[in-house]
């Protein structure tokens, strides 16, 4: 019985020290870092500024989170752009939320975001100046990001990422430098971070 015994401690001790090493080396976890896209470009409509008319009709481009990539309308897109307004693929069930907050500090999806899909009367992410994510500048005819307005999307895959767009401008220049009538808009640079398991942290 004693041999038996000093076995049975002999094996259990085994046991916690293999435990004990196994979860002193826990697989390293990698921060998840942002994505930067630069120059995703999507002018408006070519309008006629003193009637109106619409002189040329621009298609919107359609951008995968996902993938980092602009695709196909019939892919799985997630976003899609076109001047100002941006879209989300609600066939495919996209959601987007416009939250206030420093990017680098939203590490969970806020309990209190409101998330909502395009309808034929309304964007998930809100058209015209200081409603979604810009401000139109009457003075200077510029289009500029709102600090501190960054964007919630759930992708076509379920996933949640988080959106800062940098600029409205080619080549992303400082805002003194933009000329409306010569710097070409339409040209989207931003950030994202995509959380690819699902979970609604960063």
């Amino acid at each position: 019985m004693k041999t038996i015994h000093n076995l049975f401690l002999s094996t259990a001790f085994a046991f916690l020290l293999f435990a004990c090493q196994s979860n002193s080396n826990p697989d390293p976890v990698v921060p998840l870092a942002a994505t930067l896209v630069e120059d995703l470009a999507a002018p408006n409509d070519n309008i006629d500024r003193t009637t109106g008319e619409i002189i040329e009709e621009r298609p919107f481009q359609f951008f995968s989170l996902e993938q980092n990539s602009l695709v196909a309308e019939n892919e799985d897109w997630d976003l899609a752009f076109k001047g100002t307004t941006i879209r989300v693929n609600s066939e495919k069930n996209v959601q987007a939320a416009v939250v206030s907050g420093i990017f680098e500090e939203i590490t969970e999806v806020p309990a209190n975001a409101t998330f909502a899909t395009d309808t034929e009367t309304s964007f998930a992410i809100p058209t015209g100046s200081g409603n979604g994510w810009y401000n139109y500048n009457s003075s200077t005819f510029t289009v500029t990001p709102i600090p501190g307005r960054v964007l919630l999307v759930q992708t076509t895959e379920g996933n949640y990422s988080k959106i800062e767009i940098l600029s409205y401008y080619q080549g992303n220049p400082p805002v003194e430098e933009i000329d409306p009538r010569t710097t070409p808009s339409g040209y989207y640079t931003f950030r994202y971070l995509l959380q690819p398991n699902g979970s609604t942290s960063f």
